[in-house]
């Protein structure tokens, strides 16, 4: 198959949107020997942090020497972001060979099922990547794979793990036409990502979903560690840069250092310390690689972009992927307690989906902005900006502005900002900050240079 037929065919895979379940998945993975049981993994699902603690857990593993496979969801810019080994982005010729492979064992199985009049087989876009990142890992020979849902977690298709530690993150509400229209039903979702006697750790929870996590453990007898309760961070020092921090657990960990900024990340990576000493708990050969300085090395070391991180100097230009409320309100408190000490205003840019919940997004950050400006990033769930106009001015904000393209708003606010400088007395810049949606904040990196693979392959 020519390298532009396998590229339509991953594109024409889109068109199924959407199916949680896990029978596609099994079925195409028995049909390359279940690579998933060739290495041993982590599991992590939550709706906020779950991508970044993923990132520092698989950082620790591959400062203990482990070779260590990485599996994200969205990406950002390039879809070779959302499959690595040691840190080292999936190439796009490996991405076409693995997806050629694929494809015909689906067309295999699709003509089984039909001859079986049992339906039809049409696995989804986020299915075959799943079976394309475990082949990869396998094919790797990687000792360990850090893996984050899609998803929720019961039916999503990273679910077939059999995972030494299931970690979930923050949740809250997202996704309800998926997960369900409650906090319980949600957090329901997500944790149906704990085996059997297989431990947990999780982050502290708002008490509806903290009952579904612990009920949830004490059927599967699965051990459950809680961030707050059996281990627990102390902040020292925080500002746009990152964090320093203190840890005790199992172990007292002192001055650890994050290069990532807001406070959050300090509790996602007291999830990724937490999950080392469990995994310190079930293997004691680890103790002797999972070591206190290997620990602080991999927390130091963790990149994830997309989370509070400055793309542009000049222009000062910050995005974050902010998709829900809780993320919102989170940025918001960020740039309250980070960014408004340094920077004299903000200008505000955001795109947001439609099937999200616009004003639960727009009500934390609309407040903290000089100017508003409303775009949409190039792809058909976006929100028009008139239509996240309308919802900004009945919140009452007249601070408004409209721009077509994310390159439009992005030089709209460098002028808008540049008038300001020379107008003002203060020496002190503006930040402009983008927001809204991962297709949002990755599109603005493609308007200001970084060169995308594959980056409109989106589930």
């Amino acid at each position: 198959m020519s390298y532009g037929d396998t590229i339509n065919y991953l594109y024409g895979l889109q068109k199924y949107g959407i199916k949680l379940g896990l029978d596609n998945t099994v079925k195409l993975l028995s049909c390359f020997n279940n690579p998933q049981a060739s290495f041993k993994s982590v599991h992590i699902a939550g709706t906020n942090g779950k991508g970044s603690t993923s990132a520092m857990t698989a950082s620790i593993l591959q400062s203990a020497g482990f070779k260590v496979g990485l599996f994200t969801s969205p990406h950002l810019v390039s879809f070779t972001e959302r499959i690595k080994v040691n840190n080292e982005q999936i190439t796009e010729s490996e991405v076409v060979e693995l997806a050629d492979e694929i494809k015909l064992k689906v067309e295999r199985l699709k003509l089984e099922v039909k001859n079986s009049n049992l339906g039809t087989f049409e696995p989804t876009f986020f299915e075959v990547v799943t079976v394309m990142g475990f082949l990869y890992f396998k094919r790797k020979n990687v000792d360990w794979a850090v893996i984050e849902t899609g998803m929720g977690g019961r039916l999503d298709a990273t679910n077939v793990l059999a995972s030494e530690v299931s970690v979930i993150t923050s949740i809250s509400y997202d996704h309800k036409d998926f997960l369900g229209e409650t906090i319980s039903a949600i957090a329901e979702e997500k944790a149906g990502v704990i085996k059997n006697r297989i431990p947990v750790v999780t982050s502290e929870q708002e008490p509806a979903v903290m009952d579904v996590i612990k009920k949830k453990a004490e059927e599967r007898d699965s051990g459950l560690f809680v961030c707050g309760k059996d281990f627990s961070v102390t902040t020292k020092k925080e500002d746009i840069n990152g964090s320093i921090f203190d840890y005790r657990g199992d172990m007292e960990l002192e001055g650890l250092e994050i290069f990532l900024a807001g406070r959050h990340q300090i509790l996602n990576a007291a999830l990724a310390v937490k999950t080392s000493e469990v995994l310190i708990r079930k293997s004691a050969p680890l103790a002797s690689k999972l070591t206190a300085e290997v620990i602080k090395s991999g927390i130091e070391n963790t990149e994830w972009h997309g989370r509070l991180e400055f793309i542009s100097d000049n222009p000062p230009i910050l995005i974050d992927g902010a998709h829900n409320p809780s993320a919102s309100s989170v940025l918001a408190d960020s740039l309250r307690n980070n960014f408004l000490n340094t920077y004299r205003r903000i200008i505000l840019i955001m795109g947001i989906m439609a099937d999200k919940d616009i004003k639960g997004i727009m009500a934390p950050l609309l407040p903290l902005a000089s100017d508003i400006i409303f775009t949409a990033p190039a792809y058909e769930r976006a929100a028009l900006p008139e239509t996240l106009a309308r919802h900004a001015a009945s919140l009452g904000f007249t601070n408004i502005h409209i721009a077509r393209t994310m390159e439009d708003a992005i030089g709209m606010a460098a002028k808008r900002s540049a008038l300001s400088v020379q107008r003002s007395a203060t020496k002190n810049p503006e930040l402009i900050v983008i927001t809204g949606s991962f297709y949002t904040i990755g599109e603005a990196k493609e308007v200001l240079g970084e060169k995308g693979v594959l980056s409109r392959l989106r589930e």
